[in-house]
């Protein structure tokens, strides 16, 4: 799996701007990725040190509409916590 293909886009939530601060960051990242996968894409994209990766599996919900249902797709969420001595996220230094 290429590094792009495992982070697929930022998490822009309450929560994730709270960690920015001390340097956790949220990220969507692919369903089939494990948390060495996280890792190693975070690490080569931004050029930081990653000290630990925590994940969330996220089932879509039902939704309704008139006689037809269906689900939103399934999400898998991962906060990232850098190191000490890492510098910062250059993208989300401007959210913070």
């Amino acid at each position: 799996m290429n590094v792009y293909d495992v982070i697929k886009k930022p998490v822009t939530s309450e929560k994730s701007y709270s960690g920015i601060n001390m340097k956790k960051y949220g990220f969507i990242v692919d369903n089939n990725a494990t948390k060495t996968d996280i890792k190693k894409a975070v690490e080569e994209i931004f050029k930081v040190k990653v000290a630990k990766v925590n994940t969330v599996n996220i089932k879509g919900k039902l939704k309704r509409q008139g006689r037809t249902q269906g689900y939103t797709s399934d999400i898998k969420k991962a906060y990232v916590q850098l190191t000490a001595d890492s510098k910062a996220i250059e993208f989300f230094e401007s959210l913070g």
